[in-house]
């Protein structure tokens, strides 16, 4: 039955992107808030509540207390493409960095450029990171928040690549607090993984955090690392207790 169940909220949940992404060019000749309004309250609320109807699959947003009124980066675990479809939920108008290539792709690389997501070459070195803090603080000055990855990468659930400390000079050159993010997204959208289990992912924002706090910069990354990754078990434990099918996807 999973498998039908995930066959279904796939063509209807990626069926939404397609449909967005057709549109977005056609809607980008209008003033910015009408391409972040298609987005954010129409298309990905849709995809949302498809994944929930014929997957069973829910997102829940905790901490909402800690989503900052002014733009901000948020460091967000990152285990699952979900991550990225359904964060401006929780946080419209957010932008994130993606892959170059992936703007090259009709349509679809067209609506995250209509969007405003910001295009990094990885393999561009010291350039490209300089690159990246550019368009970080633009977005910060337009009043965007903006999301970073710090681990580079998605991970499996209850494991970690290490924290990688460019989301400082990011934070410092767009002079921007950090809000770190913990989720457990990895147990029910499993990266290259066609399935969907059903229950509850959660995005929990932690408490924000001010580089002048610190010591140094090694302190500050420690903290960020130790906040997200405890909170992350603990969501682990709590998703394993309620949803027993999804300790297997466990790391």
């Amino acid at each position: 039955m999973i498998y039908i169940r995930s066959l279904l909220a796939n063509v209807f949940f990626f069926g939404m992107i397609v449909v967005g992404s057709v549109f977005s060019p056609f809607v980008a000749l209008l003033p910015k808030k009408y391409t972040l309004g298609l987005w954010d309250k129409t298309m990905m609320p849709a995809a949302l509540w498809f994944l929930k109807i014929f997957a069973g699959l829910k997102v829940e947003f905790r901490g909402k207390k800690y989503i900052a009124d002014k733009p901000v980066i948020y460091a967000c675990k990152h285990e699952s493409s979900l991550d990225t479809y359904a964060f401006t939920q929780g946080v419209p108008t957010t932008s994130y960095v993606l892959k170059k290539e992936l703007t090259y792709i009709p349509f679809f690389g067209w609506s995250q450029h209509f969007y405003g997501m910001i295009p990094i070459n990885r393999k561009g070195g010291a350039a490209a990171m300089k690159n990246m803090a550019k368009e970080v603080k633009k977005k910060i000055d337009e009043n965007r928040p903006v999301i970073i990855f710090p681990e580079g990468t998605r991970c499996k659930p209850g494991t970690t690549k290490g924290y990688k400390p460019g989301i400082l000079f990011l934070a410092e050159t767009a002079n921007a607090e950090i809000v770190p993010v913990a989720l457990n997204t990895g147990l029910f959208w499993k990266k290259n993984s066609f399935l969907r289990y059903p229950g509850t992912a959660v995005f929990e924002f932690l408490e924000p955090m001010k580089l002048n706090d610190y010591n140094d910069k090694k302190a500050f990354m420690t903290e960020l690392e130790n906040r997200i990754e405890k909170k992350c078990a603990e969501l682990n434990l709590e998703a394993v207790e309620k949803y027993p099918w999804v300790k297997k996807n466990l790391g």
